[in-house]
C-alpha cells in the first residue's frame, strides 16, 4: 500500500500479527517522541513541534527516529535489513529493554518498509 504508513504498518504486523493496528503502533510511537523529546530532537531535521505535527498524521513517513521511538516505546530490538550498499543492516536497540523480541523489517531505500519474517516460520504457517 502506497499510503505512507508502510513502516507502522510493518512495525504493526511483527507486533501484533496484523497491520491493520498501524494507527495504534503510529498513537504509541508519537506519544513516545512526545514524552521524551531530550531522546529524540536533536535527530529530526526540522523544528521538533513541526515533526511531531508531520509524524501524527496518517500517512507521514516514518524514519529512523520513528524506529528508535518504537523499540523505546516496545522495549524491542528493530533490525532491518535495508537496499543500502554500505548499510545493509541496521540493528536499533531500546534504551531499556522489555521483551526479548526482536522486530524484523525489510526496507528499500527512500521507498519502502515490509514485515519480514524468517522462511521456517512462513513455511510452518502455510
Amino acid at each position: 500500500m502506497g499510503d505512507g504508513n508502510r513502516q507502522f504498518r510493518s512495525l504493526s504486523d511483527q507486533i501484533y500479527g496484523t497491520s491493520d493496528y498501524h494507527d495504534v503502533v503510529r498513537e504509541e510511537i508519537v506519544h513516545q517522541l512526545k514524552s521524551k523529546p531530550e531522546l529524540y530532537a536533536n535527530f529530526v531535521p526540522m523544528a521538533y513541534g513541526d515533526y511531531l505535527k508531520k509524524m501524527s498524521r496518517n500517512g507521514g513517513w516514518g524514519d529512523n527516529c520513528t524506529l528508535q521511538a518504537a523499540a523505546d516505546s516496545y522495549g524491542v530490538k528493530i533490525f532491518v535489513v535495508t537496499s543500502y550498499k554500505d548499510t545493509c543492516c541496521i540493528e536499533i536497540l531500546p534504551k531499556f529493554d522489555k521483551s526479548d523480541r526482536t522486530l524484523l523489517l525489510s526496507f528499500r531505500a527512500e521507498v519502502h518498509y515490509n514485515s519480514v519474517y524468517p522462511l521456517r516460520r512462513w513455511q510452518e504457517e502455510q
